[in-house]
C-alpha cells in the first residue's frame, strides 16, 4: 500500500487567498507609515502655508488610496474558499 504525500506547493487558489490575507493584514501598517510621512517633511518656515496645503492634499490622497485598496482586497476575501487541508476526510460507515 502506497501512501500519498502532499505536494510541496500549495494549490494556486489557496496560495492566492493566503497572499490576499497577508496583504489585508499589512494594509494598516503601510497606511500608518504613509500617514505619518508628512511629519518627516521639513523645509524653510517661509513656505509653511504651501507646505500645509500640500500635506493636506497628500493625506487626503493617501486616505482615498487606502479606502480603494481595502475595497479591492475585501472583494476576493469575501468568498469562502475551503482550503484542502481544512477539508474533513470522508467517513466510511461500511
Amino acid at each position: 500500500m502506497t501512501v500519498q504525500r502532499p505536494g510541496i506547493f500549495l494549490a494556486k487558489a489557496s496560495y492566492r487567498q493566503r497572499r490576499m490575507r497577508d496583504a489585508a493584514r499589512m494594509l494598516p501598517v503601510i497606511g500608518a507609515a504613509l500617514l505619518l510621512l508628512p511629519m518627516a517633511w521639513s523645509g524653510p518656515a517661509e513656505g509653511a502655508a504651501q507646505r500645509t496645503s500640500v500635506a493636506g492634499l497628500y493625506l487626503f490622497a493617501v486616505w482615498i488610496g487606502l479606502v480603494a485598496a481595502a475595497a479591492l482586497l475585501a472583494r476576493p476575501l469575501q468568498r469562502p474558499d475551503v482550503m484542502p487541508e481544512d477539508r474533513e476526510a470522508p467517513v466510511d460507515e461500511g
